[in-house]
This record gives structure tokens, sequence and C-alpha cells, in this order.
């Protein structure tokens, strides 16, 4: 190849290459602004909603606490179908139960770290059985955000083989804010050993 080629090609890659870094820049871009966009609407429902925990003391409430949008923690797990499905039984934060069934496991490694999460599925009669439900711990709990857990919204993706567990949408159960409401808490083999720096945070009264 001569030496007009190779410059013809090198520049050709960088070329590329800076269209490619753009495109993936404006996307993480349009990303973060989608996230943070949510949870200013979030906050304004809280405000306003008649179904908001804070309605009680709306005049005391400043909004909810984040950690900076961070697009390493949105994962594409591996998922693994659970083929012979139990009920599984959570306590809940005031002494109640609730009733689940397995759905699947997700797996990721996240900062070199293997981890396995259950994932389960709603039975209750009505519009929101067959719903995905996450609830889990990590090494913040107790400490930077709420003890008793977080939640993750996740949604089935027929025949796909893997999950998106994107963690800057973890959010508090309500019972963060106002002990009167009842919340599921993680079952035990959903305790992470490391942190999970992304999603709410404590509220702070």
């Amino acid at each position: 190849m001569s030496a007009k080629k190779v410059m013809i090609f090198v520049v050709g890659v960088v070329a590329t290459a800076a269209v490619l870094y753009s495109f993936i820049g404006n996307n993480q871009s349009d990303y973060i602004n989608t996230i943070e966009k949510a949870r200013k609407e979030k906050d304004q429902y809280l405000r306003t909603s008649p179904e908001s925990p804070f309605k009680d003391h709306l005049q005391s409430f400043k909004g909810l606490t984040y950690y900076p949008v961070d697009p390493a923690f949105r994962i594409q797990a591996r998922l693994i179908p659970i083929q012979q499905r139990k009920v599984v039984v959570l306590p809940t934060s005031d002494g109640q139960e609730k009733k689940y069934i397995e759905y699947g496991y997700a797996e990721f490694t996240l900062n070199g770290v293997n981890n396995r999460l259950l994932i389960l599925e709603l039975m209750d009669i009505g519009p929101y059985r067959g719903t995905l439900f996450l609830a889990f711990g990590d090494a913040t709990s107790a400490r930077e955000t709420y003890g008793a857990g977080r939640y993750l919204d996740v949604k089935k993706v027929k025949g796909s083989s893997t999950i998106t567990l994107d963690f800057n949408e973890a959010y508090n159960p309500y019972c963060a804010y106002n002990e009167n409401y009842s919340c599921p808490l993680p079952p035990r083999e959903n305790l992470l050993s490391i942190p999970i720096t992304a999603g709410e945070m404590n509220y702070m009264k």
C-alpha cells in the first residue's frame, strides 16, 4: 500500500472514529437528560398528586435526592429463566407478607464482581398482574441509601436472553417517606455486597 493510500486510510479511520465518538457522546447526553427529566417530573408528581406520600406535609417537601446519572450503571444483564417457578413470600415493612412468583435471575458483572439478582412477578389479580418486581439492597444501604432497600422496574422482553437493569432509575419505596405504607423487603439473595452508587439516595427531610 502506497504512502498516499495509507494516509487516506488513516484519515478515514480517524473520521469514522470521530463520528462514532460523537454519536455515542450524543446518545449519552440524551440518556442523561432523559433520566434527569424523569426525576424532575417525579418531584412534580409528588408535590401535586393526592396519592403522594408527602400529601400531608407538602410544604416541607424539597425534592428527592439522587446520585449523579452514570451510564455505567445501565446494565444489560444475562436473563436466566426459572423453569419450575415457586411462590416467594416477602416480609413487609409493617410486619405483613406479600406473595410473588419467581420469574428469573439477572446475572451481571460490575466493577469486577459477579452479581445475581432474583426477579419476581406480581401475582395480584388486576391490571398489574404479571408485572416484574425487583427489590435489592447493596453496600450503600442504611448509609447513603434507604436501609430497607430500593426497587428497580424491569420490563419483560419476550424471547430475550438479556434484561436491562438501569440502576440510575432505582427508587425508594414509599415507606421511606411515610411509615403508613407497606413495602416488601428485598429477598435475601438480592442483598449485594457491592455499592450501587446510582439512583435515589436517602430522603433528606
